[in-house]
């Protein structure tokens, strides 16, 4: 927002001095991610600025970092785990709390707060406890069933894929009903009774005229819980085994074996990744506004 002409000189000073505390903060939070970057290209392997590098010679910089993610066997096979688990992930992140958002949308729903708490408690729960308690649930052969008592199942989902994409759309569901639930807030809901009137069922309605308008809330929630699944460790730590190693895993794995400067190109690629990600965000975010009304196109 711009200084009007006409402010004091202590709007002046609270205006600026404002704009440098944002800066400051805003300096706080990307400094360490900057410092990654140029240490990726480092010629020697080390996690420091090389004296040629802070001389800017040509000959302290060098892709063989990048080189050795892309030809090692062990980084490859994460990345493709990586690229398995978060998508299906995300798909059942979308499918479920794309769902629970309209259902808890609803004014006759009994005890709505109470189970919006339940449903986005995941993110608010320390993941570690998270983590825990998936890994007794999913290790434990056996289930209560109501007039049957315990009954024991024929396998268990630790170490599979299946468990750790369970796992971590658990983790990504409260993402998708938050972003749904904020785009529903303005949707007007005469278009579903005008839907009705005309004849449409209530799953042509849903994906004739709900979910074009809630889309963008859709896809926001849905690349949130793909950064989840995609940058997620500790519950893979404790559900998962060595042949579901993500990413994240292996870069915990090199930073406490043998301190690969590996890690630093993997997670400057994962940052870019994370930027693509998160500009694709705001253009979301704009597109539901024009459509909502709520700013110029």
């Amino acid at each position: 927002m711009a200084l009007a002409p006409y402010a004091t000189t202590g709007q002046r000073i609270w205006h600026y001095g404002f704009r440098v505390l944002c800066g400051l903060i805003f300096f706080f939070l990307i400094a360490p991610i900057l410092v990654i970057i140029p240490l990726s290209f480092n010629a020697q392997d080390f996690f420091t600025f090389t004296p040629k590098m802070l001389a800017l010679d040509p000959e302290g910089y060098s892709l063989k970092h990048y080189e050795d993610f892309f030809t090692s066997n062990d980084w490859q096979q994460a990345m493709w785990n990586s690229l398995k688990i978060a998508p299906a992930a995300t798909l059942i992140s979308v499918s479920l709390g794309t769902l629970a958002a309209i259902g808890l949308s609803q004014s006759h729903v009994p005890f709505r707060g109470t189970i919006m708490a339940i449903l986005i408690s995941p993110m608010i729960v320390p993941l570690i406890i998270s983590a825990t308690g998936m890994y007794f649930f999913y290790s434990n052969p056996y289930i209560p069933v109501p007039f049957l008592g315990r009954v024991e199942l024929p396998f268990t989902l630790t170490g599979t894929y299946t468990g750790v994409v369970l796992a971590h759309a658990a983790l990504g569901i409260p993402f998708v009903i938050i972003t749904v639930t904020a785009t529903l807030i303005g949707f007007d809901r005469s278009l579903t009774r005008a839907a009705a009137n005309l004849g449409a069922g209530p799953v042509r309605t849903f994906f004739k005229v709900q979910m074009p308008l809630i889309l963008p809330g859709v896809v926001s929630g849905g690349l949130f819980a793909f950064i989840t699944s995609f940058d997620e460790v500790v519950v893979v730590l404790f559900v998962g085994s060595a042949s579901q190693t993500t990413l994240p895993w292996q870069m915990f794995t090199g930073l406490r074996e043998q301190i690969s400067p590996t890690i630093l190109a993997v997670a400057t690629l994962l940052v870019i990744i994370s930027i693509l990600l998160l500009t694709m965000l705001e253009v979301l975010r704009r597109r539901s506004e024009r459509l909502r009304g709520l700013s110029p196109s």
